[in-house]
Formats: structure tokens, sequence, C-alpha cells
């Protein structure tokens, strides 16, 4: 039954579209709000008919090698999460009928796409499904025609065309030398092969379109622009959970189960992410855009990921792990408050805002979670991530790496209560005094991942605890 995550969103395409688009537009909403809900019932719950039950119909018809493991398990739980929320977003922010039929399709392939990267086991589907993903991501970002969205869309598309090259070359030389594409093959060729320059050709090739496709320090040009300029239900897809599966997953699970962390990519890996940390929250410090700080946010926070992965030992993949689940949530509830100011306001400036929690009082209150979650401090979700990360890094001998983390969390901190003080705290700005509430649909999204974030924070210690 695995292969419906893929196929029921495929078939839901061509049906729903045989539907005139007044009525399109609410039928999609219902059923991608099922079918979303539901993906996160189904990992949630994690019901024994559901995952032990074959499709012999579509083993007859496609060829589609999968797997799920516990990494999966969280990735198709995040897409379901945040394909939710952006799909309430897009209920509030998107008031054209075309417009909200296009969101909802392109909403679609992308969940296709994701759902497939993250089930997937050979090099070839895996690349396949990324750029299914990826042209779903240009559309989004350019979905208003406007000159920043294209601007942000034309410069995703070319660094992602580079990216796209590296991986085809990579898996070009990869099935050269293992004559199969599987991640099994692939694996047992690479560990027979040894440290030949072939094989360093082909994993840094891929490496680095994996990188890009993260947006991660010295690749991250495209990231800032897209995540700032795209429509805001598309700044929460991208940010919460595309770059996340299409990049850091990827590379997590190539590097884990087919590449194998040797010293030297477990080197090339920390060391990125390290730079990926400062750079992301040093450049963070000085914008005033609301996205484009959460997008260099964004930046400094995969590098925290990045830098568990490369630290390798059981622990950090487990921080690693956790933090990608963290990030998704937290980053999505930031996304979704700057959506709700910008609804309200028409703007992003944060230097035409401030004292905004006295007329939003929950978006206010929601953005203190998110921040106070994403800077590490305790008990919310974010600080027990980034604190297994330090912990591992700190067991596993990288002092420098442990104490560079830490302090990259009080940046993080500063940045994100500057960017408290201009858009919530204070006084009422002048002229702002008229402004109202953010509706409903973007309310409820703050409140759910608000609670997430709380309740994770809180019972995670007990988890530990009872285990």
């Amino acid at each position: 039954m695995v292969p419906l995550f893929v196929l029921i969103p495929f078939f839901s395409i061509i049906i729903l579209n045989l539907f005139p688009k007044k009525l399109m537009q609410h039928l999609s909403f219902v059923w991608l709000g099922f079918l979303s809900l539901a993906q996160v019932y189904l990992v949630a719950a994690r019901p024994v008919w559901f995952w032990d039950t074959k499709l012999e119909l579509w083993n007859l018809l496609f060829s589609f090698r999968y797997s799920v493991d516990v990494i999966t398990l969280v990735m198709l739980l995040c897409i379901g999460i945040v394909v939710f929320i952006s799909l309430l977003a897009s209920r509030a922010m998107i008031s054209d009928v075309h417009q909200r039929v296009n969101f909802k399709n392109l909403l679609l392939v992308s969940l296709i796409g994701m759902n497939a990267t993250v089930l997937v086991t050979d090099v070839f589907s895996l690349y396949v499904f990324i750029e299914i993903t990826a042209v779903s991501s240009y559309i989004m970002i350019a979905m208003n025609k406007d000159r920043l969205g294209l601007e942000g869309a034309f410069k995703y598309l070319i660094l992602s065309a580079i990216a796209t090259v590296m991986m085809l070359v990579a898996i070009s030389l990869l099935l050269l030398l293992t004559g199969n594409t599987s991640f099994e093959a692939v694996g047992a060729g690479l560990a027979g092969a040894g440290n030949s320059l072939f094989v360093r050709v082909s994993i840094g090739l891929f490496l680095c379109g994996l990188f890009i496709k993260s947006g991660l320090v010295p690749f991250h040009g495209w990231l800032p622009d897209a995540y700032s300029a795209a429509p805001a239900p598309a700044s929460i897809l991208l940010a919460g959970i595309v770059t996340k599966v299409s990049g850091v997953y990827v590379l997590m699970r190539l590097a884990i189960s087919v590449f194998g962390l040797t010293p030297s990519v477990q080197a090339l890996l920390m060391f990125i992410g390290a730079v990926s940390i400062i750079i992301g929250a040093v450049a963070a410090l000085t914008q005033t855009d609301f996205k484009r700080m959460l997008a260099y946010s964004s930046i400094s926070q995969i590098g925290y990921i990045i830098l568990g992965v490369g630290c390798g030992t059981k622990l950090a993949l487990i921080g690693a792990v956790f933090h990608l689940f963290n990030h998704a949530i937290f980053k999505s509830l930031l996304f979704v408050n700057a959506a709700s100011v910008e609804k309200e306001l028409g703007t992003t400036d944060m230097d035409k805002m401030g004292g905004l929690t006295q007329r939003m009082p929950v978006t206010g209150i929601t953005s203190v979670i998110g921040l106070l979650s994403t800077a590490g401090i305790p008990p919310l979700s974010g600080f027990w991530s980034k604190f297994i990360i330090i912990i591992a890094l700190w067991q596993a001998g990288n002092f420098g790496y442990a104490a560079f983390a830490l302090l990259a969390s009080i940046i993080t901190l500063a940045y994100f209560l500057s960017m408290q003080r201009k858009v919530f705290f204070g006084k009422l700005r002048s002229g702002l005094e008229n402004i109202k509430e953010s509706s409903m649909g973007l309310i409820v999204s703050q409140a759910v991942l608000a609670i997430i974030t709380l309740v994770v924070g809180l019972i995670f210690p007990l988890v530990i605890s009872w285990r």
C-alpha cells in the first residue's frame, strides 16, 4: 500500500481537473486537506494493515523499488503537516480562482515528488523525483508574475540546472562503476572500488549538487531570493519541507546508506555545515525584510543538520533527524507569521512595523514560540535537537565544532529578538491602528504549529526517561 503515497496524488490531479474551476477549487481544497491529514495519521498511528499490504497490480505495471524506515516516516510526517499548513495559507492568501486552482495542482505535483523522493531506493529514480519537486517549485515562486518572483525563480532554475548536470554526471559515473543504480548495488560498488579518483569525483559531484539543492553555503545564492519573493503559501512550502526533502534528506540518505561516512565525507559535511551556520546567522542579522531574514535563518539551521550528519555517530544522526523535523515545524510557523503580517500590512519590510502584538496577539505570541525554538531555548523542541547534536559533537571529540554550534545559537537569538522588537514589541506604529488579527486559516495554522513545538519539547524528556 505504500505506493499509494504517490499513486493517489497523481490520479487526483487528473480527476480534479475534470471539474469546472470554481467547483474544482473547493473540491481540491477538501481533498488535499484529507490527503495530507491522512498521511499524517498513517505515519503517526502506523497501522500495520497499511504498511504490510502489497499492491500486486502496481508491482505488475510499474517497477517502483521503495523502503520505509524511521527517517522515511519522519519525512512523510513532515510532508503531510507542511502541505496541510500551506494549503490553509493558500485559502487565506490567494483570492483569484485561477491562481487557487493552479496552486493546488502544483501542491499535488510537489506532494508526488516529495513522497516518492523519500521512498525510492535507487539513485536515478531519486533524481527524477527531485526534479519533479523542483519544477513545481519554480512555478510556485513565479506564480504572481512580478519582477522579484520571476527573478527568484530564474536564479533557482539556473543553479538547480547546474545541480542537475552534476547529479546526472555523477549517476552516469556510478552506473559505469556498478552497472546498477540501486542504493545497495551502488554502495557495494563504491565499497569495492576503494578511494579511487573515479569514486571521489562521482561522490563529490553528487554532494555538490545536493549542496545547491539544500541552499548550503557557498551554493546558497538562490535561496533568500526564492523564499522572500515567492507567494506566502509557496514560501511556507519551500522553507518548511521542499528544500529539506530535495536537498537535506537526500544528502543524509546517500551519505548514510550509499556513499558511507568516510573521514573525507565527514570532514566536508562538518565544514560546510559549520560555515553555513555562521554565514546564515550573520547575514540574518543584517536583514530588514521579514521573509528574507527567515530565509538566511534557514541556511543557518540546515547547517546544524548537516553538522550532525557529518559527525556520523548514532546520537548525532538522531539529533540531525530530530532537528530536521523541528526545523520543518518552527520554520513553517515563522513563515506563517510572516504571511499573516504581509496579509494585513501589505509588506514584509520590518522598518515599517512595530507593536503588532497589540493588534495581532496570536501572531505575536506564536512568533515568540517559533523564535525561541529556533534559538534552542528550553523547553521547546528546538532546544533538544540542538542539545543532542552538540553533545554528540562533544562526545566524538569535535570540541571546536560543539563550541561553535553553541555560540551560533546566541547569534540566532540575537537576530530573532531584533525581529521581535521591530515587528511585534513596543509601541504600536502610527498608521497601524486599524490592523487586525489574520484570517482563521492562518490563525489555525499558527496554533497547530506552535502546539506541536511546545508539546514535542515538553514530552521529549519523558520519552527519553521512558526509554
